[in-house]
């Protein structure tokens, strides 16, 4: 069993394994996916959050196309690869990326146990490192990443031009679902607006939220619509609370789409480049 890294709040360790594949688990564990295996063999059946991401999936799932062949998917912050496969079911070809080497090793050990090498491809890489990625992908899976981001207006511009048709976008979020409609304009003395119930806004995290140090932002409602708008996509639909499904924006005017790709050329280094 590992024993070099700790349990945390939200993962499972697989308790008394009796079977070598039970045993492969515990040694790969902790485990933040619940990934099901041959035989009924769950990698993370008392996961403190019931059968997740499962639950999350039912929800999504409905409201993405059932035949996915011929498209190509990003999963960012893949983990050990559950939405990553469920793709590949569908047909899609799948590059996931995962920072942590302990999640990448889980997601390629699951990929060989289930068959689906062929269909999916795991990167160590951070959001980050994706803004010098050529081309697009059909299908952008952007999943409990972003409040767990310094920078994530950032990283949500460089998903926006990475997505073809369209992006899955889910984070925490504040309590609330008021949507105040905004001004265009607005002058220094009527900054009192912005402390309308509906106005987008995010809660900074200066410390720990859920015994996480990772934990850093929760964008209201009104707010993830908001960024979603200002990255160039337009929120289609919320299959879920607090996942919303995102298409790239036909119409954004001509201004709004250079200042933003200019500032994310600048912010990644870019500048210069052709």
């Amino acid at each position: 069993m590992n024993d070099k890294r700790p349990l945390h709040t939200l993962q499972s360790q697989m308790e008394n394994p009796a079977t070598p594949l039970e045993r492969e688990i515990a040694e790969l564990g902790p485990w933040f996916h619940n990934l099901r295996l041959e035989g009924g063999v769950q990698t993370a059946p008392n996961h403190p959050l019931g059968d997740f991401p499962a639950f999350k999936w039912a929800a999504l799932a409905p409201v993405l196309p059932m035949d996915l062949s011929g498209w190509t998917a990003l999963d960012v912050g893949c983990n050990a690869g559950f939405y990553s496969f469920e793709l590949a079911r569908r047909g899609a070809r799948v590059t996931g990326i995962e920072p942590d080497a302990h999640y990448l090793a889980q997601a390629s050990w699951a990929a060989r146990r289930l068959g689906l090498e062929g269909q999916v491809q795991f990167e160590q890489a951070s959001v980050y490192g994706l803004a010098r990625r050529r081309g697009r992908f059909d299908l952008v899976l952007f999943m409990g990443v972003f409040y767990h981001l310094r920078h994530p207006l950032l990283a949500l511009d460089i998903l926006s031009e990475l997505t073809g048709r369209l992006m899955v976008f889910q984070t925490m979020t504040m309590p609330g679902e008021e949507v105040w409609g905004t001004p265009v304009n607005f002058e220094f003395k009527e900054r009192n607006l912005m402390r309308q119930p509906g106005w987008p806004k995010m809660a900074f995290i200066e410390h720990q939220f859920a015994g996480d140090p990772t934990n850093w932002w929760a964008p209201n409602h009104a707010g993830v619509e908001a960024l979603a708008r200002s990255a160039g996509l337009r929120v289609t639909t919320r299959p879920a609370h607090e996942i919303y499904l995102c298409e790239p924006v036909q119409d954004e005017p001509a201004y709004m789409a250079s200042a933003r790709i200019k500032e994310l050329r600048e912010a990644t280094g870019q500048e210069h480049e052709a």
